[in-house]
């Protein structure tokens, strides 16, 4: 037993440094797997080569992620499938999305090792173009693979290279005309279930001491990408009843969404909102200059339809005060939006029985962040969520994950598919 602790610990230590060492970057620190380009599909062949060891079978689809399979004795069942991202932000940590698919192929190195046959395939997909900060869409990879993905995802430019999607993926060897038809590799009723096991994107389980916990919801959301506020430029010694300005509006808009957060957040409402870009124009900003335009993007997160109705009906009334309040228009673009995902409730019972039975407390929790799980969810496959301790947060170089924790995260993992495929 401990000659296979020991090993599995080898396989994954090496998994994560070879992810980190080809996707290194070395100007602003962290890992740079970009969504179609040469990080991303670093960390597909990697994970690939390591699936071939384990004598899985390898496919891609039409986007380009990628699957690897135990086969099962009958393959005539839905099978389970294993899944995260392996893109990452840029200059981000080395373990978010890649967890859970290096944990997925441990979690099989580990059943092979005991000699364990499975009674249905087993897959592993590596996830592409979960990031929305490379296109400003979400779930390319796993709506992709669904026929979900709408065909104006493909008109989406990379935010660095300003190609689109489609030029990116047709280059990258994908089949843009297959999104466009709605093509779906993976079919609902071949899927008993989904599982992912993915980093905690905040420090709530290292303040509260567990080093895993169950995933319970993963918020829906609103989100105002480019919301543009068009004021009236003037002089700085303009006095305030003259002044119609833009930034000023931004900054009344902002406190009063972090006001109704707090309000929520002491009435034990869980909800989040998201200021991400905020700024004048640079092209005509200035220290002695009354802002005439302003723009900022806006993400609200909640765990119930219900409330995020509430939270943007709340959002446009100060849209509306503001504007006669500051003088000022406010455009709020184009609108987006994922809704809640619910985890099944069965598959987390028996995710937190097979925890038990290890003597590992693994409380539920609901997820600060969205997950390709929702994209199954929202496709009607039932989904089981793992979540491994992190303090430090994430998208950045600094986020962290004890190959301790992992492990155990993963003995879960197994241990359920031993006990249900």
């Amino acid at each position: 037993m401990l000659e296979t602790v020991f090993s599995l610990r080898q396989q994954a230590n090496q998994l994560f440094d070879q992810l980190r060492e080809g996707s290194v970057d070395s100007a602003r620190g962290g890992v740079t797997r970009d969504t179609y380009g040469p990080g991303e599909q670093f960390a597909h062949e990697l994970m690939a080569h390591a699936a071939r060891e384990l004598g899985l079978e390898l496919r891609t689809d039409h986007v380009l992620n990628t699957y690897m399979t135990w086969p099962g004795r009958d393959r005539s069942k839905p099978a389970i499938v294993i899944g995260s991202h392996l893109d990452s932000v840029p200059a981000g940590g080395n373990y978010d999305g890649a967890a859970g698919v290096v944990a997925g192929l441990i979690a099989i190195s580990a059943l092979q090792q005991q000699g364990f046959s499975p009674e249905r395939d087993i897959t592993v997909m590596g996830i592409r173009a979960e990031e929305s900060m490379w296109f400003g869409y979400s779930y390319v990879g796993s709506r992709g693979a669904l026929g979900m993905l709408k065909p104006e995802a493909l008109d989406k430019r990379r935010i660095d290279t300003g190609r689109t999607l489609a030029d990116h993926l047709s280059s990258a060897g994908g089949d843009p005309e297959a999104v466009r038809r709605g093509d779906a590799f993976l079919k609902p009723d071949n899927i008993a279930a989904f599982l992912e096991l993915h980093i905690e994107q905040a420090p709530s389980m290292a303040y509260d001491g567990h080093a895993i916990a169950i995933g319970k919801a993963i918020p829906g959301n609103f989100r105002y990408p480019k919301v543009q506020i068009r004021g009236e430029y003037g002089h700085v010694g303009l006095p305030r009843r003259f002044r119609r300005d833009a930034a000023l509006a931004g900054a009344d808009l902002f406190t009063a969404l972090d006001r109704i957060w707090s309000q929520w957040d002491s009435a034990g409402r869980p909800m989040a909102c998201t200021i991400g870009e905020f700024h004048t124009d640079p092209d005509r900003h200035g220290l002695t200059i009354v802002s005439g335009d302003f723009s900022f993007s806006l993400d609200v997160r909640a765990y119930d339809p219900a409330d995020l109705h509430e939270l943007e009906a709340a959002f446009l009334e100060e849209v509306r005060a503001t504007e006669a309040r500051r003088g000022v228009s406010i455009r709020l673009g184009a609108r987006a939006s994922a809704p809640v995902a619910k985890a099944d409730p069965t598959l987390s019972t028996q995710l937190e029985d097979c925890a038990r039975a290890m003597g590992l407390p693994a409380p539920g929790l609901l997820s600060p962040a969205s997950h390709d799980a929702a994209a199954f969810c929202a496709a009607g496959v039932p989904y089981g969520f793992i979540f491994v301790r992190n303090r430090n947060g994430s998208h950045h170089p600094d986020e962290h994950m004890d190959i301790d924790d992992f492990l155990k995260a993963t003995a879960v993992l197994s241990t359920w598919l031993k006990k249900h495929t």
